[in-house]
């Protein structure tokens, strides 16, 4: 294997102080970096300070600066060089609620991954029969009738298929209960439903599943990061009034499972607040001209604010996340098919995943 030596770019360094203390400490940092890389480093000072005894100290207080300039050794493959051969990502997967928007966007990305988009979708009675392109697919859609064998039959022909849920509220228990009987994997990103049995369902069926409200990953960062600060600092925010806004496109009918996990921070940070206080904003009038939702958007946004106040009114905290479009939660929700593609062919635990257990396995894209 040969080399090849690329110039890398110049590092300006600044350093208060007399002069023989910059030159002292530059020398002995310049000694130690060597010493740790190994490779050739060509300095130069620029405008030296003088070392006259007469100098001030306000004059030696002007900044030198001091530019490194590295050489870095670039290794040139070979014909005969091996390098490992990645996974095949380009497992199948079944995107059931296709004709949604949310559905539309995550078949998109999951194509733009390299994965293959199963032709057949569950829908509603009055969608069966209808074939949707999407992502240079057709996809046909399939009412509620006859479906535990259709999925078996699915998941026979391809088994390391993953199911990926993004119906309505109402269907978010049948569904989970059909994908726990057939024994499918999925990703359930459909919020509503009765949630305490959706997971009673799917811990008791013993298969993979990642299930999460949010599936943007930024914002699921944010999250966790909340709830850190709960767990650390209990009762913070005691006394303190909340006020919650969250604003989404007309056609979504529950409230924000987003805002419930923060408020659900919120009460162990002290405040007491429940989530029919919650403000729901899904009028288009009101969303351009309270919220701040651009027009272009209103069709898919998702935009929460949370007002803490003081109880003498003189101290006051906001937060604020806003999502314009679905792409962060398509691109999400590929990414946790990916996770739980991996939980499969390691054979791990089958259990509950959820999008932190995503964001911990570093398998951002």
């Amino acid at each position: 294997m040969g080399s090849s030596v690329l110039k890398a770019p110049s590092t300006s360094l600044f350093f208060m102080g007399k002069s023989d203390q910059q030159q002292n400490l530059f020398f002995s940092n310049l000694h130690f970096s060597r010493s740790i890389s190994g490779r050739p480093c060509k300095l130069s000072l620029i405008k030296p300070f003088s070392t006259s005894s007469s100098s001030s100290i306000a004059n030696n207080r002007k900044p030198i600066r001091i530019t490194a300039t590295q050489q870095i050794d670039k290794p040139i493959a070979s014909s005969s060089s091996m390098s490992p051969v990645p996974e095949n990502p380009a497992f199948p997967i079944m995107v059931n609620g296709c004709t949604g928007k949310m559905g539309k966007a995550i078949i998109d990305a999951g194509v733009s991954a390299g994965l293959r988009v199963v032709p057949v979708s569950f829908g509603s009675e009055s969608e069966a029969g209808k074939v949707v392109e999407v992502g240079g697919k057709e996809v046909h859609v399939h009412g509620p009738t006859g479906r535990e064998s259709l999925l078996a039959s699915l998941f026979e022909e391809n088994p390391d298929m993953i199911v990926i849920d993004f119906t309505v509220p109402a269907a978010v228990n049948a569904n989970a209960e059909l994908y726990s009987k057939v024994g499918v994997p999925f990703v359930m990103g459909t919020t509503g439903g009765d949630r305490e049995l959706l997971y009673k369902t799917v811990e008791d069926s013993k298969v993979y599943a990642v299930i999460s409200p949010q599936m943007g990953k930024q914002v699921v960062a944010f999250i966790a990061a909340m709830d850190i600060m709960a767990e650390q600092f209990p009762g913070a925010f005691s006394g303190y009034s909340l006020q919650v806004m969250e604003s989404h496109q007309a056609s979504k009918l529950d409230t924000s499972g987003t805002a419930k996990d923060v408020i659900k921070c919120f009460q162990k940070l002290g405040i007491s607040y429940e989530v029919d206080q919650i403000q729901q904003i899904r009028d288009p009038k009101q969303q351009v001209e309270m919220v701040g939702v651009p027009e272009e958007h209103l069709l898919g946004h998702a935009f929460h604010m949370y007002h803490l106040t003081s109880p003498d009114q003189t101290v006051s905290f906001e937060f604020q996340h806003n999502v314009c479009g679905r792409s962060i939660y398509a691109e999400g929700t590929i990414d946790a098919a990916l996770f739980l593609a991996k939980k499969v062919r390691s054979k791990a635990d089958k259990h509950i995943y959820n999008m932190i257990d995503v964001l911990r396995e570093g398998n951002m894209r």
